[in-house]
């Protein structure tokens, strides 16, 4: 077994795709439409499908928002530099939460972004 894919639901599938390729530099991979369902799957990931596991974005039309509760936590990123990163992310755009530092009682570097609908990015330093 393996993981395939992490779903979440946005509501703007176009804004949040340039959110994931343009802040984050993942690739959008596939995207469909369903008509019949009214909805459109969009999927992303820093590495083709059969590598690794990816972010499926679900946009159900007319939607334009969720209430993302208190369930959920957040997506986890390996980077090389949390500080370059956050540096980057910063400098295209994106929303920092937590600026890069050591993690509470922890020497792990870590820093926390939102996309666009608010869902958290954690980014944590390649060991």
């Amino acid at each position: 077994m393996r993981i395939l894919h992490t779903m979440i639901r946005v509501g703007d599938l176009d804004r949040s795709i340039k959110f994931y390729t343009e802040v984050l530099g993942m690739r959008l991979l596939r995207r469909q439409e369903y008509p019949a369902g009214e909805f459109t799957l969009a999927f992303l990931g820093f590495d083709d499908e059969t590598k690794g596991a990816v972010i499926e974005l679900t946009y159900n039309w007319g939607v334009a928002s969720y209430d993302l509760g208190n369930a959920f936590g957040h997506i986890a990123l390996e980077v090389d530099d949390v500080y370059q990163a956050c540096a980057q992310i910063r400098q295209r755009g994106g929303t920092i939460l937590r600026d890069a530092g050591p993690m509470n009682a922890g020497t792990t570097i870590i820093a926390f972004v939102a996309d666009p609908d608010g869902y958290q990015i954690e980014l944590i330093g390649k060991k």
